[in-house]
């Protein structure tokens, strides 16, 4: 079946002509619906990442690495997530598919990868909407510690689970608003941080270059500067929501690339400048911080915090209340991107086939039941105490992220070797990953280096405790992620007898949506000027703009 649209002005919809595998959706083998735009794209991949990884974890990782380590192991991270972003870009807008990370990994090295990874991907993220409804029960004690922090938990992941059963649509636009809030609080809290630290609001402790950043800014060394790189990786976690929701997208050749642009930048951006401004304001030992507090084991974010020294009382009750609207953006985008790849790995064969059904809206309910029961585990967040075991399980799903992140950049490596053995025309990849092949291995070998040196930072920071149980318990949340990786990949392997897939053999053309360059040249010559767009100068609009 041919679809070919009419020469004229492209906004919604690609000019495309189906191929196998393909069905009247546009290309989406199932019963989901293209409902996202590229605002919704941009704002779901913000809302996941902008949460509470930011406004409570950033505090955690002041205090274990001190201003200055929290900073640069944000940066390391930070360009880190550059490539593996730009190499997400180039397979997702290639072959839009939701809960692409999988797919791609089976197509392109071996169908146990893709069942590893996508089980791994969908365990990270459920385990995510368990960190935020718990930090949204810590939130919550600022206010009130008389209610269980159950009660708040089950409340918040109710009005999570209501937030998603709503049209594919209606779930982006209800993101939007809420990311929208979120970038400018911190936009705001960027603003008042410098002009307390100048001294023109509030009474600030020190000013710029004063005692606060120079105090012990590195204070645990090598080791306090690799603790933060798990809690860093958590908080960066949701910029590869891009490639879940591009197979929901109206339009995934020309959104894809724009929001993937613009959430590198505007996060990056946004987190460097809020980590340098409550290094400035708030010391690293200050024991409302996450992982000081004291036997209350409640936390206060460093955004509050900051808040308060401007003398307005009303603020810290002000900054809670977008805390919990970032809980619920950030739960309710892990939520959807869980439920995706579940749903993924259903149609793939990886799942029971249940999980691969959706309703007339587009929602995959049964996927979308399964994983919120996993954030039922919140429940029992408040028998271990909220802030130890919320630093436990944020570091459980840092590790799985982080493996998310090297078998996305592992996959695009052996893509474009495939891409190029089979003499595929460069011109087709409408989206090309910058610093190749530099950057995909680039991207690995740091996230090699980083999940392997959480066990020695773990005994380092244990040491002095001369507890059996609490170094072993260290270790286990340092690494928890990577063998029931191995286990899943290998039982597969195993199992089911996979072999590498030969470059020659890697599939391109299923569930492909193919431009027809020939319908709307006008379109073409933009894409290309878009492709060889200098880099620097497509950042600065892509964050202005």
């Amino acid at each position: 079946m041919a679809k070919i649209k009419q020469p004229g002005k492209v906004e919604d919809e690609d000019v495309y002509h189906e191929v196998r595998g393909f069905d009247t959706n546009g290309g989406l083998p199932t019963n989901l619906k293209r409902g996202l735009k590229a605002r919704h794209l941009t704002m779901i991949s913000i809302g996941g990442t902008i949460g509470t990884g930011l406004f409570l974890a950033s505090g955690g990782a002041v205090a274990s690495g001190g201003p200055g380590g929290a900073l640069v192991a944000y940066m390391i991270v930070g360009v880190m997530i550059y490539f593996m972003m730009a190499s997400l870009g180039e397979m997702a807008t290639y072959l839009p598919i939701s809960g692409s990370f999988n797919s791609y990994a089976k197509r392109y090295i071996d169908p146990a990868l893709g069942f590893a990874l996508g089980w791994n991907y969908w365990y990270s993220w459920s385990v995510t909407v368990a960190v935020e409804i718990t930090a949204g029960s810590i939130v919550m004690q600022y206010w009130n510690r008389s209610v269980p922090t159950w009660v708040w938990s089950l409340i918040l992941l109710m009005i999570m689970l209501g937030l998603n059963l709503f049209s594919v649509k209606g779930y982006g636009e209800a993101e939007y608003w809420f990311s929208l809030t979120k970038l400018l609080t911190v936009l705001v809290f960027i603003i008042v941080g410098f002009l307390l630290d100048l001294g023109v609001i509030g009474d600030p402790p020190t000013k710029i270059g004063g005692s606060v950043f120079g105090y012990e800014t590195f204070h645990a060394g090598f080791t306090g500067l690799f603790s933060v790189f798990l809690a860093a990786g958590f908080s960066f976690q949701g910029t590869e929501l891009v490639g879940i929701a591009a197979g929901e997208s109206s339009n995934p050749r020309k959104h894809v690339p724009k929001a993937i642009r613009q959430v590198f930048w505007r996060i990056l951006l946004f987190y460097i400048l809020a980590i340098f401004v409550i290094g400035l304001l708030i010391k690293y030992d200050d024991p409302r911080l996450l992982n000081n507090s004291g036997p209350s084991g409640v936390a206060v974010s460093p955004f509050t915090l900051v808040f308060s020294m401007t003398g307005f009382t009303a603020a810290p009750h002000l900054m809670n209340a977008v805390i919990m609207i970032t809980v619920l953006s950030a739960g309710n985008s892990g939520l959807y991107a869980s439920s995706r790849v579940l749903y993924n790995l259903a149609l793939e064969g990886f799942a029971p086939k249940i999980f691969g059904k959706a309703s007339k809206n587009g929602i995959p309910i049964a996927a979308l039941l399964m994983t919120a029961s996993v954030g039922c585990f919140a429940f029992f967040m408040s028998l271990f105490g909220d802030g130890r075991v919320y630093t436990w399980l944020l570091n459980l799903s840092g590790v799985s992220g982080f493996i998310t992140w090297a078998g996305i950049s592992f996959t695009h490596w052996r893509f474009r070797r495939a891409y190029v053995a089979q003499k595929r025309p460069m011109s087709e990849l409408y989206y090309r990953a910058s610093f190749y092949p530099f950057g995909p291995i680039f991207a690995l070998v740091l996230i090699l280096i980083v999940i392997g040196g959480q066990g020695y930072v773990s005994l380092q920071m244990h040491e002095n405790e001369g507890k059996y149980n609490s170094q072993a318990s260290a270790i286990i949340a340092a690494y928890i992620g990577a063998p029931v990786f191995l286990l899943l990949y290998l039982g597969f392997k195993f199992i089911k007898g996979t072999k590498i897939v030969p470059l020659l053999e890697c599939d391109f053309d299923t569930d492909r949506r193919v431009y027809d360059p020939e319908v709307d040249p006008a379109l073409e010559r933009s894409q290309e000027k878009k492709v060889h767009e200098n880099i620097i100068w497509r950042g600065v609009k892509d964050v202005l703009y």
